[in-house]
């Protein structure tokens, strides 16, 4: 073992929390773990680590050689990759992070026909709508939507999508078509929690000022599917992102609202963190990605 396998060791140690999770992370032993932590403060001759029966924690000294170790590795391992990569074709493991609806539905059938052209790769790929930190938690790409507020990242705009306001006709009958979007203060809305300002929607009169609505509703959801579910039961009024909404308006099972005043467009992009050898594998994504979902998207009505 050299000292490279134990400060990859140190870092797998605080991003999974445990050393029985980062040795199963890199396929060693919690006792081999535990050694190599030991042996890395050896050599340094400083604690790294504070060891208790519940947990462990980050020591002063640990804290700081975790933000220097970190960046040292993560560009040896793009400099070695990039070489070995130079002439042949790309390989490893890529670990990428998605929104749930998006990721499932849109991402997951693109990743599919990525693994099929790239069979060397092994991909990692997690659902959530948590905002994830890529380098201390070590995901090679994430795709996020919204401007990227991470400077820090490299992003890459995949596409556009818009924003509906939609309902099912069966509802629209029962309670009236709104007129204005001051008319939906009398509806019922269903309330997608992952936009980040859910009860004050947003409208964009032609040639006007934003119009913000408040809005309410006893029904919310932190998924844009179980919305759209919710829609087309006849629940209530829902805004929702295209590429959830574009299959059901195309097929007439939902009624889209106030078209003519749709707010701005979010951008979807694929982010990842600057090297200056960057990956062959992740280079190779980030195209496959930007290939695929380029010009006007398919979901779009």
């Amino acid at each position: 073992m050299d000292r490279r396998d134990c400060d990859r060791m140190f870092v797998a140690v605080v991003d999974g929390g445990s050393f029985a999770s980062a040795a199963d992370r890199l396929g060693t032993s919690s006792g081999q773990a535990s050694k190599l932590i030991s042996r890395l403060e050896a050599e340094l001759g400083v604690q790294l680590l504070t060891r208790t029966t519940r947990a462990l924690s980050l020591t002063e000294a640990g804290r700081a050689y975790l933000v220097g170790i970190r960046p040292l590795l993560d560009d040896f391992d793009a400099l070695d990759a990039a070489v070995r990569n130079a002439s042949g074709a790309p390989s490893g493991r890529l670990r990428i992070s998605a929104p749930v609806s998006f990721g499932t539905t849109r991402l997951a059938p693109v990743l599919l026909d990525f693994a099929r052209a790239y069979a060397d790769i092994e991909l990692d790929v997690h659902f959530s709508d948590r905002l994830v930190n890529l380098i201390d938690e070590g995901y090679d790409a994430a795709i996020r939507i919204g401007r990227p507020y991470d400077s820090s990242l490299v992003a890459r705009k995949l596409c556009d999508s818009r924003v509906i306001v939609a309902a099912a006709s069966d509802y629209l009958l029962r309670r009236g078509v709104p007129i204005s979007p001051l008319d939906l203060a009398a509806h019922d809305c269903i309330i997608d929690t992952n936009f980040r300002e859910a009860l004050r929607w947003r409208f964009r009169p032609s040639g006007g000022e934003d119009l913000i609505v408040p809005v309410s509703g006893r029904l919310q959801f932190s998924n844009a599917e179980a919305c759209l579910s919710a829609a087309l039961a006849g629940l209530g009024i829902a805004r929702l992102p295209s590429f959830i909404a574009g299959p059901p308006l195309k097929e007439g099972k939902l009624q889209p609202l106030f078209s003519s005043m749709e707010e701005d467009r979010f951008g979807i992009f694929v982010l990842y963190p600057p090297a200056r050898h960057l990956a062959l594998k992740v280079r190779v994504l980030v195209d496959f990605l930007a290939d695929a979902f380029k010009g006007k998207p398919t979901w779009d009505p």
